[in-house]
């Protein structure tokens, strides 16, 4: 596989990844209306990811095993996996799901900033301004609300953002462990704390929940899983900025989604913003496909 086409299918995965968590964001919100609460989504879909992680271990032939020179990255990727749900979860009880997305997906401008110091690479006039243009656009789609602010809400939805461009940071330096040994690992680090959350809320439930609204846990729990596969691969493929301008494309497609499945009704703002971004991810692929150089960290 050429260095060109390698890029480009990271940044396909990373646009895949993207609308399907959108999707599931959605698909939980009908859960939850239908009385299945999100701790036991959580858990038992961190169950099946394992599930299925040993069940294509076995199918494939392919070792559990990570490898020694990354457990620490892998170790880092597991802890900040587990925060992003954490973080972004209880955000909310203080603060309004707006705000809280707002803020949290500031995280793809946390990730070009940064990309200079961890990355080496320079942060381009270019790339500067997509993600400008990607974080506008977020704003207007999400429509920010500002009465009934709390500092814990601000400073939760903040640290999953932290913790989210840590994941992206440590998943593409993560790529001599195989991938499926990597979501194993990764999910064996996230079970303790969700686990721990739904005891401490008190909605840990049998798995006879889930039945209350089986095809909308279906399709959040399978957005899940093949979205967090697809983020793995794609940042495999490349750097964390590239795929965090593309993961600005979620929002769009959960505020698309929620249209079409919640009856709910955008605003000429929130299209206007949902133009910005698709404009942000279509410049950027075309930016990343004028490169002369691969978009993996070389360190």
């Amino acid at each position: 596989m050429s260095k060109t086409a390698l890029p480009f299918n990271g940044l396909l995965f990373a646009l895949g990844s993207a609308g399907l968590y959108g999707l599931n964001i959605v698909y939980a919100r009908v859960a939850a209306l239908a009385g299945v609460n999100g701790p036991a989504i959580v858990v038992y879909r961190v169950l099946l990811m394992l599930g299925l992680t040993v069940g294509a271990a076995y199918l494939m032939r392919r070792h559990l095993k990570a490898e020694r020179e990354e457990w620490r990255t892998l170790a880092l990727l597991g802890i900040a996996t587990a925060f992003v749900g954490l973080c972004y979860i209880s955000s909310v009880a203080f603060i309004p799901v707006t705000m809280a997305t707002v803020i949290f997906y500031a995280y793809p401008t946390m990730i070009v900033l940064a990309t200079p110091f961890v990355d080496k690479t320079p942060l381009t006039p270019s790339l500067a301004g997509v993600v400008v243009i990607s974080l506008i656009g977020v704003v207007l789609v999400v429509g920010p609300v500002f009465e009934g602010l709390d500092w814990r809400g601000l400073a939760l939805a903040a640290g999953a953002g932290v913790a989210t461009a840590t994941q992206f940071f440590a998943a593409a330096r993560c790529r001599k462990t195989d991938p499926v040994a990597k979501v194993f690992w990764v999910h064996l680090i996230v079970l303790p704390t969700a686990l721990l959350v739904g005891a401490l809320t008190g909605q840990l439930e049998s798995p006879a929940i889930l039945a209350i609204a089986p095809f909308a846990v279906f399709m959040t729990i399978g957005g899940y899983v093949i979205g967090f596969i697809f983020q793995m691969l794609a940042l495999a493929r490349i750097s964390a900025a590239a795929a965090g301008i593309a993961y600005c494309i979620e929002p769009v497609v959960s505020a698309l989604a929620s249209v079409m499945v919640l009856g709910e009704r955008l605003s000429s703002l929130q299209i206007g913003g949902g133009v910005l971004v698709l404009f942000a991810v279509v410049t950027n692929v075309y930016l990343e496909s004028r490169r002369s150089t691969p978009l993996v960290p070389t360190d």
